[in-house]
């Protein structure tokens, strides 16, 4: 047997274990054009709060003239109905996002970063190493507050400017985050053009322990279910979900169709894997925004409708 299929069948042993992160709330939602009430963000993460996520992340400490979307973070942390075992994260860019998040009480937070130095600097105004040198103040803070850091790496496979991406490249982000002290880095797909052949490059040159390496994938292209099962057979999970299929990235041309909640679930749970989310309560919870923004959400599974049992017993006409 070859080392990577020994590597593939270990890392099958562990695949139960696996953590679904809803972002919708804050990645989903600082997409849209559309504005979104207050009271039906906080409507929306409660509705979540319910479904039993280890991890909702509720928005995003940015300059509200940045991301106008999300600037009531405050007022939506303000208005949430923490369930027990659920922890409510956010995105902070800089000491005075840090600052906001932990007057709203918030105990972990993410950072962000690319391993395209173009997407970065369109993103951000920064490139890489510069944007980690910024946010570096904003760890050692959060570590002295007792609060956990999650890590983003964007564009790790395609960039919108850049094309392909090393898988080098991204290790080398990866790195210097663990170096820095963050305790979990999410890698995105942003634009959604990787193949299950460019996450097995990248996952098999990662150095760090791979529970402690999120997947964050988008279905702009109709890959992120694969990509989803070859990251499973290499050991990764913990992914990355928005409910509904909720928002894309604004600084990344073409980047839509985040991996929705809903269709992840029926992929995991129809092939045994138990994740410990309700999906009739993140259902639910979607239908709140389908309201909200009067048109149906892409995810699949919610457009697909329910399964109709005994529709093969023989009744119909034969016709395919």
């Amino acid at each position: 047997m070859s080392s990577e299929s020994s590597h593939r069948r270990e890392a099958a042993a562990v695949r139960r274990d696996i953590r679904i992160i809803e972002v919708g709330p804050r990645d989903g939602l600082q997409n849209e054009s559309r504005p979104v009430p207050t009271a039906t963000k906080i409507r929306f993460v409660n509705a979540l709060s319910s479904a039993g996520f280890p991890e909702i992340e509720v928005s995003s400490f940015v300059h509200p003239k940045l991301v106008p979307q999300l600037a009531d973070a405050t007022e939506v942390f303000a208005g949430l109905e923490p369930a027990e075992g659920t922890v409510y994260s956010a995105l902070v860019p800089n000491e005075k996002g840090l600052a906001r998040a932990l007057e709203s009480g918030v105990r972990r937070i993410a950072v962000f970063t690319a391993a395209s130095e173009t997407f970065n600097r369109k993103n951000i105004n920064a490139g890489i190493d510069e944007s980690i040198e910024r946010f570096t103040p904003v760890l050692d803070l959060a570590k002295d507050a007792g609060v956990s850091v999650r890590g983003y790496v964007s564009t790790a496979f395609f960039c919108p400017f850049e094309g392909e991406i090393p898988p080098e490249a991204v290790v080398r982000v990866v790195d210097r985050l663990f170096e820095l002290g963050v305790d979990e880095v999410s890698i995105g797909d942003t634009i959604g053009a990787a193949l299950p052949s460019h996450v097995e490059r990248l996952i098999g040159v990662l150095t760090p322990p791979l529970d402690r390496i999120a997947m964050h994938f988008h279905d702009t292209r109709g890959t992120a279910l694969v990509n989803v099962m070859a990251s499973l057979e290499y050991g990764i999970r913990t992914f990355d979900a928005s409910a509904g299929g909720l928002g894309g990235c604004p600084f990344a041309p073409g980047a839509t169709g985040n991996l929705a909640t809903e269709d992840l679930l029926f992929f995991l749970h129809g092939i045994g894997i138990e994740t410990g989310v309700d999906a009739a309560a993140v259902t639910r919870a979607s239908d709140i925004m389908e309201e909200a923004f009067g048109s149906p959400l892409p995810s699949r599974v919610r457009n697909a409708g329910a399964i109709v049992k005994g529709s093969s017993d023989g009744d119909g006409d034969g016709d395919a």
